[in-house]
């Protein structure tokens, strides 16, 4: 049986990557290998390593100036790489070495590019008095939020919505689509191209 091994990598609390683990911990054809992040101080390092799972942490330097996490990656035959919360923009040696999918708390192309993460986000919707919101899954180029659309998931916005309502009810797809987007992704019901 071949085994698809998924590498996650993030930046902050890390509560999609639990997500991703719960949801392949059974699974018998999906391996989450490793957790890969560029803040030492995040809580998604503590959560992986309760699930036993391998942690990376990089400076930016090693990011964007040497090819040694590729070469990690490659080591440890890496299928797909899934940005969850993970903010850099990914470098081209990456780029040209892996299907790489990102999760964005909006509808692409709205709300997309450098500083659109998170709050910001969640901010700009409700500003803007948007009727929905929702999450993007999309393969990563070189562009921020610029990759081929994989999936999107919407929920409908109220005009009484704070942001924070927002964040929370975008949450709540996050969790319940990306697994399953991920699966599709590896078993190659989506194209890269």
């Amino acid at each position: 049986m071949n085994v698809k091994k998924i590498a996650l990598f993030a930046s902050g609390s890390g509560t999609n990557v639990q997500n991703v683990i719960e949801y392949f911990a059974d699974n018998e054809i999906v391996d989450v290998d490793s957790v890969w992040c560029n803040n030492p101080k995040a809580y998604v390092l503590e959560r992986a390593e309760k699930f036993s799972i391998d942690t990376f942490i990089f400076d930016r330097e090693t990011f964007y100036k040497s090819q040694e996490m590729l070469n990690i990656l490659k080591k440890r035959k890496v299928d797909l790489v899934v940005l969850a919360g993970f903010l850099w923009l990914i470098p081209d040696n990456l780029i040209q070495n892996f299907p790489i999918i990102n999760i964005h708390p909006a509808l692409l192309p709205k709300y997309g590019g450098k500083g659109m993460y998170g709050m910001n986000v969640h901010k700009a919707v409700v500003e803007n008095r948007d009727l929905e919101s929702g999450i993007s899954v999309h393969y990563v180029n070189e562009k921020y939020d610029d990759g081929k659309l994989i999936f999107q998931a919407k929920c409908k916005i109220e005009p009484s919505d704070t942001p924070e309502i927002v964040a929370k009810k975008v949450h709540e797809l996050e969790y319940k689509h990306f697994p399953e987007v991920i699966e599709s992704v590896l078993s190659g019901s989506t194209e890269k191209e």
